[in-house]
């Protein structure tokens, strides 16, 4: 019973954070399956982490402008963090909305740590893909070619296109997947759920 108690607790304390982990898991389904992360679930994310953050501030006391501004600020960190990787080709819009409406929630240092634990996540989920399928070798030659070209090219229109075309080969990480389980980690680890 007091087990029960305390979750619930919890729950009710921490609501906004178990609410971005449970879009992310939704989110992580949907991109496992469709290969895309829809914006049907990213803008409301963004605008309602918004309009939480703003309203939390109002009542807190905190300042609804302060709380509004850093809401819009974890937001800009969540694009700005994955907007490279979509620039060339390398990531979909929806995981860089995906992380904005992160942002928008738990504003920029939990966002950025969050991605933080995402990048390992995805290194080592790409890493597991590769290998079951035996093929190690030949995308540890094209990652290598790839991050050849981007120093290199520098160009985003051009490495975009040569992503495109190249994009038949890859073997493709739906990255809502990484950005889930990462956040999550990050989330429970930073105490943020309990």
């Amino acid at each position: 019973m007091e087990y029960t108690q305390s979750f619930g607790e919890a729950l009710a304390s921490h609501w906004p954070v178990w609410f971005v982990s449970v879009v992310l898991v939704v989110a992580a389904v949907i991109d496992g399956k469709q290969l895309r992360v829809p914006n049907w679930l990213t803008f409301p994310l963004v605008i309602s982490g918004w309009i939480y953050s703003a309203a939390a501030g109002y009542v807190s006391g905190d300042g609804l402008w302060t709380a509004l501004g850093m809401s819009l600020f974890g937001t800009l960190v969540g694009l700005a963090l994955l907007l490279p990787a979509y620039a060339i080709g390398g990531m979909g819009a929806g995981d860089v909305k995906l992380l904005a409406g992160v942002g928008a929630w738990v504003h920029g240092e939990a966002t950025f740590y969050a991605f933080c634990v995402s990048a390992v996540v995805g290194g080592v989920l790409a890493i597991g893909m590769a290998a079951r399928r035996r093929a190690l070798r030949k995308h540890a030659l094209q990652a290598q070619m790839i991050l050849n070209e981007i120093m290199v090219i520098r160009n985003p229109a051009q490495l975009a296109e040569i992503a495109a075309e190249r994009k038949s080969s890859m073997l493709l990480l739906p990255y809502g997947i990484p950005i889930a389980i990462g956040a999550i980690i990050y989330f429970a680890w930073a105490g943020m759920l309990v």
